[in-house]
């Protein structure tokens, strides 16, 4: 599996810890690449448009609080961004959500408590149940003609 990482400069050290957890996946970095100040808005984006792009299948970002880029990559068409806190959430942004990028909180986890909530989600898959198909359906509808 190759996944892409994207990070702001508040994120930018625990990026760098989780990529040597995650040496069973294909990396690549989208950075930022220092703890210099940089604007999330630009490496969301990029990450966003690799995962659209198919140039990954999943991707990761962080920020301090990983809500502004959550919130960013959700503005690339094609996205489908959770915020991730717990096991359960990680969990569910896959079964119920079928997300394919997951956002975290670089001041909250530790980079092995990223990896595990990581893993759980690489392992879990959308569920079968239609109703969770259906509403993934209305929101992609949404997305392209602002009609629900």
């Amino acid at each position: 599996m190759k996944i892409g990482l994207a990070n702001d400069h508040r994120a930018y050290k625990v990026k760098e810890q989780l990529k040597s957890l995650l040496d069973d996946y294909d990396i690549v970095d989208y950075g930022c690449y220092s703890d210099e100040r940089v604007d999330y808005p630009k490496y969301a984006f990029i990450l966003g448009n690799a995962v659209v792009n198919k140039e990954v299948d999943l991707g990761i970002v962080m920020c301090g609080t990983g809500i502004g880029v959550s919130i960013a990559c959700n503005k690339v068409k094609g996205v489908r961004c959770a915020k991730i806190d717990n096991k359960d959430e990680a969990k569910s942004a896959k079964e119920h959500n079928n997300a394919n990028i997951i956002a975290f909180s670089a001041q909250s986890h530790t980079p092995e408590e990223i990896k595990e909530m990581v893993d759980i989600f690489i392992n879990s898959t959308l569920l079968a149940d239609p109703s969770y198909k259906i509403r993934i359906e209305q929101v992609e509808k949404y997305e392209e003609t602002n009609e629900y």
